[in-house]
């Protein structure tokens, strides 16, 4: 690998480890030769998140028409003069990543600057490319050239990224509705959030984590533990959430301590050293 690679690669580990302490402890437990891949995934979604969220008083569609514009690129061109670009298309074409992925991951941000309400449909979608995809980018990083082992593990890969999102809606209620104005929960109204709305919302997010376990499970050892770690990590988040009421949930944001992702990682790497991991 060349020099620019290497430094590229570099941006996009000091992007993850900068944005997400614990998404990046679970890229650190991987092995060594799926981070780079991994890391430049996240500083790709990373970036197109920040352009749709973060710069309001910029003219946020022609920044993403940019982005995507500049991404395709460099895909084809098998190089950018942006280094998180670089590093994201070098995954994509090391690791053969679909670009189907990538449209409906653009997509979904497309959807972040107009959208306010969703319906059920239109939720759906949004996760599909939000957070789905994302697993799946990262599923074909862990199972290169193995298309038989990815397609098993495709159903609870959506799964366990629908999970996730699913938490981060519920965990980020206020915020999504007073910063950003969106309501992702279709046919909830956020004013009146009741116990009954919330109850269905965790209700549903309970049954994404116990359709993604199995494939967790089923993960090669070289991906497993880390995998682990974020689904333990987010099971964890929910069960914060489960013990408040709606009003709670709208005022603050609930987050696992570093101390408890300490415990986490420790009990993560027992059970999966010693064949016990258990939802």
């Amino acid at each position: 690998m060349d020099l620019y690679t290497r430094n590229a690669l570099d941006c996009g580990e000091l992007t993850t480890k900068n944005y997400s302490t614990s998404f990046s402890m679970g890229v650190r437990i991987l092995d060594k030769k799926f981070r780079p891949a991994i890391y430049a995934i996240y500083g790709f979604v990373r970036f197109a998140d920040e352009i749709v969220d973060t710069f309001h008083d910029q003219d946020k569609a022609a920044l993403l028409d940019e982005f995507k514009a500049q991404t395709y690129a460099a895909i084809q061109n098998k190089m950018s003069t942006n280094p998180i670009l670089h590093g994201f298309q070098w995954a994509v074409n090391e690791y053969k990543i679909d670009r189907e992925l990538i449209d409906a991951f653009l997509y979904s941000m497309e959807m972040d600057l107009h959208k306010k309400e969703f319906t059920l449909e239109e939720y759906k979608k949004y996760i599909y490319g939000s957070a789905e995809v994302v697993g799946l980018m990262c599923l074909k990083v862990f199972y290169h050239d193995q298309e038989e082992e990815y397609k098993e593990l495709l159903p609870a890969a959506r799964k366990l990224g629908e999970a996730f999102q699913k938490v981060n809606f519920l965990r980020d209620i206020r915020s999504d509705l007073h910063e950003r104005g969106r309501v992702y929960f279709p046919e909830v109204d956020i004013d009146n959030f009741t116990e009954d709305d919330k109850s269905k919302i965790e209700q549903d997010i309970w049954e994404d984590f116990q359709g993604a376990f199995p494939g967790v499970k089923s993960l090669n050892k070289e991906s497993r533990l880390g995998v682990y770690l974020a689904y333990r990590y987010y099971l964890e988040l929910l069960k914060k959430i489960q013990t408040v009421t709606p009003g709670e949930v709208q005022q603050q944001r609930f987050r696992v301590s570093n101390s408890q992702k300490f415990i986490l990682l420790v009990k993560c790497f027992l059970r999966n050293k010693f064949g016990w991991i258990r939802e």
